[in-house]
């Protein structure tokens, strides 16, 4: 009993083991305090502001506080490893983008596992983004911006939120399929990467369409693509990168909520279904429609399933795309 009762106190992960009824007792006491969610970019970016939009109402479904944590760096991989190593009690979770499923190849001696040590819970939505620049380069549509690069090879520059980000390869994707080559300069944040941009330091950045939103009313950067299967509500007058005539050149954006893998699967449910109710509200619904993001269903085993394939799948990309590990 003894041993018992040190795993169940000091193993959050033993609630595994226990029987369903006392695994769903654990889940209704649960959150008996605030809970931390670490996002591994910037302040501002959409990684960032997409969560927090939908943490306000589930905060008050959970009765208690979720505090975020922006602890961005070495690619988002320091503060994934936080939560991977983090106790697995339902208090530490991770929001973090599609780059997740890019990272294993890019940082091939991660301190975590991305399949053992971190579950997924729920997908919070995928975004298009927008290929943005500099009003000042003279650029109206991607096929002059192409055009130019072609003309002048390697005397472009390109910025992204960091190296195998997903802004980083969505730019990759769209280079390889335009025949031009870019040198990447990797920045912190989604605002800052827009800076670039605006000041005309860096030629062009893929960057989430509700972030650029903002800039592109106020005539600060010029939008040219999108990419996404489909033209964006909020930018209609642009084309997608199919309809410009480029080919395979998109890239899929979605965040999503994860937790250390062996946090209790009663805890995980909740927070799956706690979630997903609070993105039914009409307030958060307008709030993210408005940031152009498209709902992606799934559960927690189908949102793993695909984190897994992902990754499979990712290697080919980063290899083609020619980053290299650091």
């Amino acid at each position: 009993m003894k041993i018992l009762r040190r795993d169940f106190l000091h193993m959050a992960g033993a609630t595994l083991a226990l029987p369903p009824a006392l695994r769903t007792a654990h889940a209704q006491v649960w959150p008996s305090k605030a809970l931390r969610v670490v996002i591994p970019t910037g302040a501002g970016s959409a990684t960032d502001v997409v969560p927090r939009i939908i943490f306000e109402p589930l905060s008050v479904q959970l009765g208690k506080p979720i505090i975020v944590e922006n602890r961005p760096g070495a690619g988002g991989t320091i503060g994934t490893n936080a939560v991977a190593k983090a106790e697995p009690d339902g208090y530490t979770l991770l929001a973090i983008s599609s780059s997740y499923t890019v990272l294993p190849w890019v940082y091939p001696k991660l301190p975590y596992d991305p399949v053992r040590d971190i579950s997924a819970i729920i997908s919070l939505g995928s975004l298009p983004t927008v290929l943005v620049t500099s009003p000042a380069k003279g650029f109206k549509t991607i096929g002059e911006f192409v055009a130019s690069a072609r003309a002048k090879p390697g005397s472009f520059n390109y910025t992204s939120t960091g190296t195998g980000n997903a802004t980083h390869l969505n730019a990759e994707r769209f280079r390889a399929s335009a025949g031009i080559e870019a040198v990447h300069i990797p920045v912190k944040s989604g605002p800052e990467a827009l800076t670039e941009v605006i000041s005309g330091r860096a030629e062009f950045y893929f960057c989430p369409i509700g972030t650029a939103l903002p800039f592109i009313r106020d005539g600060k950067p010029r939008s040219l693509v999108i990419s996404a299967p489909n033209r964006a509500v909020e930018l209609p007058y642009v084309p997608t990168t199919a309809e410009a005539g480029f080919v395979d050149a998109d890239y899929t954006l979605w965040i999503g909520l994860f937790a250390p893998a062996k946090t209790s699967r009663a805890i995980v449910a909740r927070l799956h279904d706690e979630t997903a109710r609070a993105m039914q509200s009409t307030n958060v619904r307008d709030r993210l429609a408005a940031l152009g993001v498209v709902p992606m269903p799934m559960t927690s085993e189908q949102f793993d399933t695909r984190i897994r394939e992902e990754i499979v799948s990712n290697a080919a990309l980063v290899k083609a795309a020619g980053i290299r590990p650091e």
